[in-house]
């Protein structure tokens, strides 16, 4: 499947050609903070292999983001299936690199990716898993139009807190 676009950012598919910008990113403790770990050329290697399993699998997974102008790497958006406590759930994630922060890059991606889901994937509601104490993913999410759901959910054996938003349900919050 085709990842969405924005007017500022192109989102395609992980290759092993970005093993540098993923090890960098990936083993930044900022950019990690709210993981449980950073991780090594290695272990950004091996995540870049789930990532084209996940492609093959289901068609769809994290995307690295560019820059439409510079076609220079951003961070990583995308749409994931995920088993969350014994529920199958579409989770949009993002992840950007620290030198990017701050420039509405993760809003514009994930609020493509909510939107790429809704239509090509046909689905009522996506997700984002979130730990709680993630404030500024928690306002990408709900610039998405996403609300925290009452319940918290373990996710990789860490607490996170599940936000929600349906279909025809996307307006943005008026906190953002």
């Amino acid at each position: 499947m085709t990842p969405p676009t924005t007017s500022h950012l192109i989102l395609r598919r992980m290759t092993f050609d970005d093993l540098d910008f993923m090890a960098t990113m990936l083993g930044d403790p900022e950019v990690t903070r709210f993981y449980p770990r950073t991780y090594d050329r290695d272990g950004a290697r091996e995540w870049i292999g789930r990532m084209l399993n996940r492609y093959e699998a289901d068609g769809f997974g994290l995307w690295i983001v560019l820059d439409r102008a510079t076609r220079e790497p951003r961070g990583q958006v995308g749409v994931l299936r995920q088993d969350v406590e014994g529920r199958s759930l579409i989770e949009v994630g993002y992840m950007i690199h620290r030198p990017f922060w701050r420039q509405g890059i993760a809003s514009e991606a994930a609020l493509a990716c909510r939107d790429w889901a809704f239509q090509t994937l046909n689905i009522d509601a996506v997700h984002s898993l979130i730990r709680p104490i993630n404030l500024p993913s928690q306002a990408v999410a709900r610039k998405m139009g996403m609300s925290p759901l009452p319940e918290t959910v373990q996710f990789h054996a860490i607490e996170h807190q599940l936000f929600r938003v349906e279909r025809g349900n996307t307006q943005r919050t008026a906190d953002c």
